[in-house]
């Protein structure tokens, strides 16, 4: 019985996690069961989720398999991202320069600043009455 042959990697973004799983096949892509054009709608997101693999020229070799929870759908997209990146580096740490070259590496940490009590919402204030 021959053992199944897959690269993990972990993304994230604002409150989206993906995990996604490198198959060596033809390059067909599975999002939560579905197909990858049936959950990512607009052409920004495919071209977002697809960018790493473009990049490394490595797009007809794997077929991915991913999981994803939280946020909206451009945020997944974007998680996907990079969760192909760092599976793609468990493939081959040579990858490594070509995309940290490209920013592809990195976790974007921008997420949602939090509201404080005594005012209205994250920077906001409740309106001033001088009388």
């Amino acid at each position: 019985m021959a053992d199944l042959v897959q690269y993990y990697g972990t993304g994230r973004r604002k409150s989206a996690i993906a995990r996604v799983f490198l198959r060596p096949g033809s390059g067909e892509w599975k999002v939560n069961g579905k197909a990858f054009d049936g959950y990512f709608v607009t052409e920004q997101q495919r071209v977002s989720a697809k960018r790493t693999l473009v990049v490394a020229e490595m797009a007809a070799n794997f077929d991915v398999v991913t999981t994803v929870t939280g946020g909206g759908v451009a945020a997944q997209a974007d998680a996907v991202k990079l969760g192909v990146a760092r599976a793609l580096i468990e493939f081959n740490p040579e990858l490594r320069k070509t995309l940290k070259a490209e920013g592809l590496l990195t976790r974007d940490a921008r997420v949602k600043e939090r509201k404080k009590y005594g005012q209205k919402g994250a920077r906001k204030r409740f309106q001033f009455s001088k009388r």
